[in-house]
């Protein structure tokens, strides 16, 4: 080792990185989770200057004048916008990093089906933002860690990481992953599905946020116990003024029916694929739920019913695939083989 990279490694925390496409989580080695924001950005249209990033950038969206633009950097779990994602990446670094001019090892959970092209983005971003060493590790994986599950086992475990712009559904085996279905409908797509039935139904239309509200006060995947209702605020399309409804769990249901089908989809197609073996193993081990999607009521016994398997949701699902990471940077010895690179 070098002086410059022990002078570096001193003063510079590892990271462990979950770039998502709704959040961005950061894990320090020996400090655990210190970030949870928003990956968003607040920018001058005229010289790309920073304004906000993170939850101050999220505050701003739909509410700027045209001098400034609010961005989401990540579209489906991928870098969409290569330079304003690396900005967000350096400030987020910067803002957990105490010493400037630290340039830390850094470890990124990334999408299961990300391409060449788009495993080289996140590297290059990760560069740029002031990193000197990228790991990768794939998001189901870092999600299968997060949640305890035995990776090593040679017995078959299913795991269905459902986050902003993906979900994932893969069985793993001896530290690798044996077989994987990935779709690009996850939280976002849920969101999307309440703001164009609103618009559809009740002819209001409403921000993407104030879907994501809604979804998360009563939305559900299966009927409830106890019935809820939420009020929702919007524009009436036909008259251009302000509108106010109540929405019930039954109608939210079937709002985000078409996102939460193709989710059961996904989770059936991997059944219908895997080997007899797997599936006995996974008849006897269950299904683990992690990311953000799997917080949504009643998703565990809408899956049960549609597979006649027990479901489990991890601990903090949000945190599940930070969580991970973090374990995988912490011991980057016996989770080697687990990386991409």
């Amino acid at each position: 080792m070098g002086l410059f990279d022990w002078v570096f490694g001193f003063i510079s925390k590892d990271l462990a990185i979950d770039l998502g496409t709704a959040n961005t989580l950061i894990h320090i080695r020996g400090e655990g989770i210190v970030l949870d924001e928003p990956s968003m950005v607040a920018l001058e249209s005229a010289n790309g200057d920073i304004l906000a990033v993170g939850a101050e950038a999220k505050i701003l969206y739909g509410k700027t004048p045209d001098s400034i633009r609010v961005v989401r950097p990540m579209k489906d779990g991928v870098i969409a916008d290569f330079d304003v994602t690396q900005m967000m990446i350096r400030h987020f670094i910067r803002q957990v990093h105490q010493h400037k001019g630290a340039r830390p090892k850094v470890i990124v959970a990334v999408p299961s089906g990300i391409t060449p092209v788009e495993k080289r983005a996140v590297i290059e971003a990760a560069y740029e933002s002031g990193a000197r060493q990228i790991n990768l590790i794939e998001e189901p994986m870092a999600a299968a860690i997060g949640a305890k599950i035995d990776i090593a086992s040679t017995m078959g475990s299913m795991i269905v990481d459902i986050g902003g712009g993906t979900t994932e559904v893969a069985v793993i085996s001896r530290s690798a992953i044996a077989y994987n279905e990935s779709i690009r409908v996850a939280g976002d797509e849920m969101d999307e599905a309440i703001v164009r039935y609103l618009r559809t139904r009740y002819n209001l239309e409403v921000g993407i946020f104030e879907a994501e509200r809604v979804k998360i006060a009563a939305g559900s995947a299966s009927p409830l116990k106890q019935r809820l209702h939420v009020d929702v605020r919007g524009r009436d399309v036909v008259r251009g003024i302000p509108k106010q409804i109540t929405l019930t769990d039954e109608i939210l249901r079937e709002a985000l029916n078409e996102p939460i089908n193709a989710i059961v989809g996904a989770i059936t197609k991997a059944l219908d694929n895997i080997s007899p073996e797997f599936t006995t193993e996974i008849m006897e081990r269950g299904i683990v739920l992690a990311g953000g999607g799997a917080i949504l009521r009643g998703l565990g016994s809408r899956l049960h019913r549609e597979t006649n398997l027990h479901i489990y949701r991890a601990r903090e699902p949000l945190r599940a695939v930070v969580r991970g990471t973090g374990m995988v940077m912490e011991n980057l010895g016996e989770y080697r083989q687990v990386c991409l690179n």
